[in-house]
Parts: C-alpha cells; structure tokens; sequence
C-alpha cells in the first residue's frame, strides 16, 4: 500500500471531477475524520486516516483491501472507476439521470440508457458528462456518460441512447466481481 504520485492522483482527480465537479474536495477534507487515497495493486482504494495507519501493522503480502476501492488504472495509465465507487458518487453527483421503472432492468443488465426510458434529466447536462443513474425511487443503480446534451434530449426520437452504461449494480449478479476484486 502506496500513496498515489502526483501524476496518479491527477487522473484520479481528473476522472472523479467528471462525476463530482468540485465536490471531489469533500472526499479528503471531511468533517468526521480526514481520508486520503491509497494503491493497492493498481487498485486505488479511499481509506481513513485511522484505518490506514492501523493497517500499517499488517504485512503488505497480506494486505488484500484496504477502504472502499474507487477503481483500477489500466496499464495504459488510464483510470476507471468501479461500481464500488458509485455511494460517494451519487452523494456528490452535479449531473443526474433518473430512469421510468420500465428501463431499470434493462439497465442493470449491462444496456445504455434510451430515451424511451428516462424520466428525468438534471438540467443543463452537457454532452459526454459524467452521470449517476437513479430509479424513481432515487436509489442509485449505476453511473455512465451523458450521450445527449439535455436540450438535444427532447428532440431525440424514442431508440436513440441518452446515457451509454459505464458500470451498475447489477455486476455483482453477473458475475463480473472478479474483474472488481
């Protein structure tokens, strides 16, 4: 377990503001205890200040997981958030989508969001913005990227995608955990 170099935490920062905007500050500077960003394994992984320091004890062959693991970065450099990621996500998210209860299924298995199947949008979404994907019950099921603006949402005709899937919740069902963990 490393912290992250500056180059790494860029990226992070970069990918996490795509979701958050400026919120991504709230994740280290919280008021209940402070939190920062640790490497296991090319998995990063937002941990306490107190759980971090007591994972010091354990030898690093050992040390599997340590917090919640946000993503991984690939070996081209690039990060990708996991749908592990999604609690703090949906906290912080500036651009939402909220789905009809039709389309949630459809969306757990994997499929990008089509206009037929959104219920709302949050105003002012801009194409190709990070978004967090909510039932009508606001839960959040999932996270991708705005395919349409909000305003090219309304002359869209009913097959045409609006959010293109990134992860959801439903890869725990599928099966997909290994890639997680």
């Amino acid at each position: 377990m490393r912290p992250l170099t500056e180059e790494e935490t860029k990226t992070l920062f970069q990918k996490l503001a795509d979701y958050m905007g400026r919120s991504v500050e709230r994740l280290i500077n919280r008021s209940d205890e402070r939190h920062c960003f640790r490497l296991i394994k090319d998995r990063v992984y937002y941990v306490s200040e107190s759980v971090m320091k007591s994972s010091t004890s354990i030898n690093k062959d050992n040390l599997l997981h340590c917090g919640t693991c946000l993503g991984k970065f690939t070996k081209s450099g690039k990060f990708r958030l996991h749908v592990t990621a999604l609690d703090y996500l949906a906290q912080y998210s500036k651009y939402k989508v909220w789905l009809k209860p039709s389309a949630e299924m459809s969306f757990l298995y994997g499929n990008n969001v089509i206009k037929s199947g959104l219920a709302r949008i949050t105003e002012s979404t801009p194409q190709y913005a990070g978004v967090v994907v909510y039932n009508s019950a606001d839960i959040p099921l999932g996270f991708g990227v705005a395919a349409q603006t909000t305003e090219a949402c309304k002359e869209l005709d009913p097959t045409s995608n609006v959010v293109l899937h990134q992860a959801d919740v439903g890869e725990f069902l599928r099966g997909l955990e290994e890639e997680m963990f």
